[in-house]
């Protein structure tokens, strides 16, 4: 399906669900939402009017709604929350996985969050309070308590029927997770396992020892790297005496991946995660000026090192034209390096130790690229200004250039991550000035020395 298409699915859509609300067939309205996907509706009620929201949701059942902000945005969860009212706010959250009501009360104003986790039944206040207090970001703030457990002593016909019983209200029902009378975590099954296993065997015989598990203070991003290294189906999050606190699903996975690409993505260009269409004029001033005046004075570096030759420039006005070829192509040669580094540094495929190598690799690739490029460019320059030694400037600078972008490209990251700052939010920043300063340096000092022969 094409962009153009899905934007008219879309509009189709948002247009369809008014109109059954107009009609106020709660029947008919019921049936279209199971109809659709959950997130699509989610999307389709963001458009309307509060009172077309107010109306939708005196026509639909607590469990609808429950699905719907289950599977919506957070932005979009947070509106529809705003329409509902705390008691029956909190008989919708009876159909939602424990995960997904703290992932919708962390959003939620705190006087409104302090207010639901009072409301509610002793046993879910302390779940969810216990699920609450871990940052959003970590293994803790990801895991859900709906996983299935069960004790290594069960045979496989025991194991089967509590699977029976408890397993429609768990998220995966696939791994099994193993433990002991204290609960701490000891192994785990697949359902095939058990499946196909004599119905005397005990857990215990049939249990995987191999478990890979995290603790609740982890890091998502590592979190998603154990889950992608390892193919996992679903995590386990344990305690200091590993006993089991929930698991993370794949599901969360997915977007964790998707979050910390799109928060790389902001911050190589100086922009703030937090940031927005809908912030504030104030809050975007207070997140993107600071990072352009810290680029305003490392350009101010770049703009001097031009400055201390202008004798030069203004004998050889072609030198300015050049000039800013053989910069801006050590700007982009120097992003190539930088991004392979960032990515390797975030996959963990790279240690100090292992550096040596490919980045003697970087600096040959650098030498070979500024010659070809070098080349091509004193050919254009020869038929441009028919002046050899200019020609013979081009290349030996784009070499040289190219050569400080490997060189910084690769330790830039590689520095960052060593004093624990995110290679992701400050490398362009170096990156530009060494290759801005160094690559004008180079550039006009050999212009210089070659002066006599290209007036």
């Amino acid at each position: 399906m094409t962009e153009e298409n899905m934007e008219e699915t879309e509009e189709l859509r948002s247009q369809q669900l008014r109109t059954l609300i107009h009609e106020k067939n709660s029947h008919d309205l019921e049936t279209w939402i199971k109809e659709e996907k959950a997130i699509d509706v989610a999307q389709a009620a963001r458009d309307l009017e509060p009172e077309e929201m107010e109306d939708l949701l005196s026509l639909i059942s607590d469990r609808t709604i429950a699905l719907i902000l289950e599977q919506g945005e957070d932005d979009e969860r947070v509106e529809m929350a705003e329409h509902i009212s705390a008691s029956r706010l909190l008989a919708v959250m009876e159909y939602m996985q424990k995960d997904d009501i703290v992932d919708l009360l962390g959003d939620l104003p705190i006087g409104r969050r302090k207010q639901l986790v009072d409301m509610m039944k002793a046993d879910d206040r302390r779940t969810i309070s216990a699920l609450l207090q871990y940052p959003s970001d970590s293994a803790g703030g990801l895991m859900t308590t709906a996983y299935i457990a069960l004790k290594d002593e069960l045979t496989v016909d025991q194991g089967l029927a509590r699977i029976r019983e408890i397993g429609p209200k768990t998220e995966v029902i696939e791994t099994i997770f193993i433990i002991d009378e204290k609960r701490r975590l000891t192994g785990w099954c697949d359902l095939r396992d058990l499946l196909s296993a004599p119905k005397h065997s005990t857990l215990h015989e049939l249990m995987h020892e191999d478990v890979i598990s995290v603790a609740p203070e982890t890091d998502q991003e590592e979190t998603a790297r154990i889950v992608s290294k390892y193919d996992l189906k679903a995590l386990p999050v344990v305690s200091s005496t590993n006993q089991i606190l929930g698991i993370i699903t794949v599901d969360d996975i997915i977007d964790v991946i998707v979050e910390e690409y799109d928060e790389d993505m902001l911050q190589m260009a100086g922009v703030s995660k937090e940031e927005s269409l809908d912030t504030t004029l104030g809050e975007s001033i207070r997140l993107r000026l600071p990072w352009l005046l810290i680029n305003l004075a490392t350009a101010f570096l770049a703009s001097f090192t031009v400055a201390a030759f202008q004798g030069t420039i203004s004998k050889v006005v072609a030198l300015s034209s050049i000039m800013t070829i053989v910069s801006g192509m050590g700007g982009n040669a120097g992003t190539q390096t930088t991004s392979i580094m960032i990515r390797a540094l975030a996959q963990k495929k790279l240690k100090f130790k292992d550096c040596i190598r490919p980045f003697f690799k970087e600096i040959l690739l650098s030498i070979i690229d500024g010659a070809v490029c070098g080349v091509a460019t004193a050919i254009v320059v020869h038929f441009m200004y028919g002046n050899n030694f200019l020609c013979l400037i081009v290349v030996i600078s784009m070499i040289g250039n190219l050569l400080v972008a490997g060189i910084f490209g690769f330790l830039i990251p590689l520095i960052l991550n060593l004093c624990h700052a995110d290679p992701a939010v400050a490398s362009s920043i170096f990156l530009t000035t060494a290759t801005d300063v160094l690559g004008f340096f180079i550039f006009l000092g050999l212009a210089t020395l070659f002066l006599p022969y290209i007036q």
